[in-house]
């Protein structure tokens, strides 16, 4: 296959059809869950929503869970619940989807970006005390690639200096830190329900923690900032159709629907995570190769974690090819392998460029997102997909290698 010229130059593609870096997994039972609340009395704000949340919180090993309509909505409640404010500084990883810290900026905080470890790929945190001042409120590490931050260090900062810690599992579900569920450790963690994701409600997010006060002011704020328990309303109790905002919330519910995608999806979680797993291993014997002759590096994972794969992404060792990770990109492209790019560093976006941050704050960062791909990681990937996009990375890495 790698003595075959490159599709991007006219050749024969490896694949006939096109192998996205990321799929759901919908079966009959996932559209029998959906079809059975289309028929109910509820599509929102139903029971189908608690029995979702209660098997999140379960699962995780938390006390309690509260859904959002998408992943951004429910980081955008966690900093509402953690107090941010105009002025606040919130400490994050700058390799990462831009909500991870556009959150900070709903609440009229500033983000501050933290360079992340290189072998992890997560942020550094032994950098991380040095950004800490008076202005600092909280920190919101990120799970990137499935594989949990150093959570110990985070917390004990966080703990340190009265800060929150909002961890962005929005990779991470079903990962565990040194014994222990992501979803139960931090104060509060974020998980998607994106279709890519681990398990999907089309859209959805989900926050879990184990304090009372994060929970309470979650599902306020999900709805309006509108209350109707009688022991948190204010002014006065004149039945059971009163109610008081309280706040300035927003419409982030989920719907019954949904939840109840989520839930089906739940009892496959084991599954996916299986498969996700088994293509991982065979990715690493398959290119320890390449790794060996220098031209890319596999993922490195932590002994203290256990990650449940989201992504699969490489590195490139640039001084060893002819061309940059764009080229390459655009080879396996018309390879038909849906290679990806995760993520642009935040602060390079021309918004974050406009509030003053400067390229060059985060270098590692930097150097690392020029050289990195995503390669396609999906439960209903077989192994033949796998050796796919294993032989078209081999056949267009041996044409631009030195």
């Amino acid at each position: 296959m790698k003595n075959e010229g490159l599709a991007i130059n006219g050749g024969k593609r490896v694949r006939e059809t096109f192998l996205p870096y990321g799929k759901q997994w919908i079966d009959d039972e996932d559209i029998q869950a959906v079809v059975s609340i289309l028929k109910s009395e509820y599509l929102t704000t139903g029971p189908a929503i608690c029995e979702f949340e209660e098997k999140i919180a379960g699962y995780v090993d938390a006390k309690y869970a509260v859904a959002f309509a998408n992943g951004t909505a429910a980081l955008h409640a966690a900093c509402f619940a953690a107090g941010i404010a105009e002025g606040d500084e919130v400490i994050t990883t700058p390799l990462t989807f831009a909500a991870s810290a556009n959150c900070v900026l709903y609440q009229g905080g500033r983000p501050v970006f933290v360079d992340i470890d290189k072998e992890t790929y997560n942020i550094d945190a032994k950098k991380i005390f040095s950004h800490v001042n008076s202005k600092t409120k909280a920190i919101i590490p990120v799970d990137y690639t499935g594989q949990p931050a150093d959570l110990d260090s985070i917390i004990r900062i966080a703990k340190d200096n009265n800060l929150v810690v909002i961890e962005d599992a929005a990779h991470a579900l079903g990962a565990t830190y040194k014994g222990k569920r992501v979803g139960s450790i931090s104060d509060m963690t974020m998980f998607s329900l994106h279709p890519v994701k681990h398990i999907t409600t089309g859209e959805g997010g989900v926050i879990t923690t184990n304090d009372s006060y994060y929970y309470n002011k979650l599902i306020q704020f999900r709805a309006h900032g509108i209350t109707r328990d009688p022991q948190q309303l204010v002014t006065e109790n004149r039945g059971s159709w009163y109610y008081e905002m309280q706040v300035l919330g927003y419409n982030y519910r989920i719907t019954d629907f949904q939840a109840a995608l989520g839930s089906s999806q739940l009892e496959k979680l084991p599954l996916f995570l299986e498969r996700r797993k088994k293509n991982v291993a065979l990715y690493n014997q398959l290119l320890t190769e390449f790794s060996e002759k220098d031209k890319l590096i596999i993922p490195f994972q932590h002994q203290d974690g256990e990650s449940s794969w989201h992504l699969y992404v490489i590195q490139l060792r640039s001084e060893c090819l002819k061309v940059d990770r764009d080229t390459i990109y655009k080879a396996l492209i018309k390879e038909n392998i849906g290679v990806n790019v995760h993520y642009i560093p935040v602060y390079l976006h021309p918004y974050y460029s406009q509030l003053g941050y400067d390229r060059g704050i985060c270098p590692v960062v930097e150097k690392i997102y020029e050289n990195i791909i995503t390669l396609p990681l999906f439960p209903l990937m077989e192994e033949s997909d796998v050796y796919d996009v294993v032989n078209a990375l081999q056949k267009v890495l041996s044409y631009y290698a030195k």
